[in-house]
């Protein structure tokens, strides 16, 4: 097997911090995060296919938050365990 390189690292790593972000805005900003994804759902034109099974979701909000924030935690766990998996990769034939 191959060392990924630097860019595949660094690429990564970024994605990674993009589900941090979106992660900590769940968690610490619902509020914004809820009208942020209502407000994208509810645009015209929608951009969205599968716009009316997302909208569905939220009419509860509450289910909403419980479902998101337990996928969000599992989601944690398998993001910090490839980041780790990956930059072991990487180091390793350093």
């Amino acid at each position: 097997m191959t060392q990924p390189s630097l860019g595949f690292v660094i690429v990564f790593l970024i994605f990674s911090l993009l589900f941090f972000s979106n992660t900590y805005k769940l968690w610490f900003k619902t509020d914004e995060y809820y009208q942020s994804i209502y407000n994208s759902l509810t645009a015209q034109p929608s951009l969205y296919p599968f716009r009316d099974f997302f909208l569905k979701r939220l009419e509860n909000r509450k289910r909403w938050e419980v479902q998101q924030k337990i996928f969000s935690l599992l989601g944690i766990l398998a993001i910090l365990g490839a980041d780790v998996l990956v930059v072991i990769a990487f180091m390793r034939n350093k």
